[in-house]
């Protein structure tokens, strides 16, 4: 009889906690709670769900981290969540309808928040900010939000931003007028900053340096303005310790001294290039082993069923490798915008290359007598060629084992994908193919692989708010 009991409450208990949850999922969302579990982290950190938030984001790493002060008015990392994609590239969003997600210091006020989107939950980044508007920049309601679809937002899962968006609605309520959001390209590390040291966006990323610099020393947010069309950072006459001066500045001279250790090393100046954003490696394996169904819970959330966005988009950037005079010599299709086999294989062919001895050219022989030398398919595989300037571009390098001709998409999400590949059915080989590239930059439209929307519904896209000067849900 007790164990009749026991089981009747269990049943009570999973149909209370089913029903809690299903609170949330209609017109309430907006008082979606912070998971139990986050609380007893909160909790072990010494944090509170009044106590201010700090979000930050990193598009190459595809990951969105929540900081929030303790007692002793440090921010501390919370959690860091995956993110589920971004579109664009790296770089700040410049005009609208370009597919970028924002790059800069942005402020989330409650007037932003919206609990009715169209994507489960979502709030306004601000854009465009005081720095943007000074540089002339266009477009509107730039979102982070769900359902795991962008074009030009910070997209996560849908109980992902149920949690985002609790955990900020609950530092407004404690009284902190406006969120800080710092949006980046990627982690300000010497190693991100020597690899990206020749891209045209260097001089903008260093300016948000300075502003990471600052929340990673003092552990706290900076003031953030705008003065002779650069991120300005406490300037609004606040007292900043002198000691604290002092540590900034020696991080800085610590951070510099490693990039150029790191330029020295031989570390390859490099351009990221993707087909339309990325996601983290850890939806990238989910999407291989289930499908796009596991991450789109939208119907059962009761948000837009839009589906991944550019699915067929998720195989990881091209890696434009430049000399010490930013001229293209190799590039490549990588895994990950990390793949470091990928670059220490395209720089080991570049040594080889040049290290090869100048040879005279020997006596001019009958045509009979010497047949043409065929390259062998290994040294194919991973030798740099170069174009003469002008010229027109030259065929890839062809190699006697490549993919597939029509790999699946699941297949080429987690492998290397060359950015022209042959049209061989042999079994793929694990070295890089680098293709054949001008030595002067050119326009190159490179098709997308072939869709499959019958079973991953991309054609149930619908048009991003940033494509739109209408105020749309989101």
């Amino acid at each position: 009889m007790a164990v009749r009991h026991f089981a009747l409450a269990a049943l009570l208990g999973l149909t209370l906690a089913a029903c809690e949850e299903e609170r949330y999922r209609g017109s309430a969302r907006h008082n979606i709670p912070i998971p139990s579990a986050t609380y007893t982290l909160m909790s072990e950190k010494g944090m509170s769900k009044s106590q201010p938030i700090v979000i930050r984001s990193y598009k190459k790493e595809s990951e969105l981290e929540v900081w929030k002060k303790r007692a002793d008015g440090k921010y501390a990392l919370l959690k860091t969540f995956p993110m589920c994609r971004w579109s664009g590239q790296l770089g700040p969003k410049v005009r609208e309808g370009d597919r970028m997600a924002p790059e800069g210091f942005y402020a989330i006020a409650p007037a932003q928040m919206n609990p009715n989107s169209s994507f489960y939950v979502s709030f306004n980044m601000g854009y465009p900010n005081a720095y943007d508007r000074a540089h002339g920049r266009t477009g509107a309601h730039l979102m982070v939000h769900g359902a795991c679809s962008s074009a030009g937002c910070y997209s996560m899962t849908d109980d992902q931003i149920g949690e985002i968006y609790a955990l900020v609605r609950e530092a407004q309520n404690g009284g902190q007028r406006a969120v800080q959001m710092q949006a980046y390209p990627f982690r300000m590390t010497p190693e991100n900053l020597a690899k990206h040291r020749l891209d045209p966006n260097i001089a903008f990323w260093k300016n948000l340096k300075e502003g990471s610099d600052f929340f990673e020393v003092a552990k706290d947010e900076p003031s953030v303005s705008v003065a002779g069309g650069r991120y300005a950072f406490n300037r609004d006459g606040t007292q900043v310790d002198p000691s604290l001066t002092q540590a900034l500045s020696e991080k800085r001279q610590q951070d510099e001294i490693q990039v150029a250790a790191l330029v020295s090393k031989g570390t390859p100046a490099v351009k990221l290039i993707y087909d339309d954003g990325d996601q983290h490696s850890s939806f990238k394996r989910q999407l291989a082993q289930s499908g796009a169904d596991s991450l789109n819970r939208s119907v059962a959330w009761g948000s837009r069923d839009v589906g991944i966005s550019r699915v067929d988009s998720l195989i990881g950037p091209r890696v434009v490798v430049f000399d010490d005079k930013g001229r293209t010599k190799a590039t490549v299709r990588a895994e990950s915008a990390d793949n470091e086999a990928v670059l220490a294989a395209v720089s080991s062919a570049q040594q080889a290359e040049e290290a090869k001895p100048v040879v005279a050219a020997a006596p001019a022989k009958p045509a009979a007598a010497q047949p043409a030398a065929k390259p062998k398919s290994d040294a194919a595989a991973t030798q740099v060629a170069k174009a003469t300037p002008g010229a027109a571009t030259p065929a890839p390098i062809q190699t006697a084992s490549a993919e597939p001709s029509q790999p699946s998409f699941y297949q080429r999400a987690l492998s290397f994908v060359p950015l022209l590949g042959s049209g061989s059915s042999e079994p793929k080989e694990q070295a890089p193919v680098v293709s054949v590239v001008p030595e002067t930059p050119q326009t190159v439209t490179a098709p997308l692989p072939p869709r499959r929307a019958s079973t991953l519904r991309t054609s149930q896209l619908q048009p991003d708010a940033s494509y739109s000067s209408q105020p749309v849900a989101r």
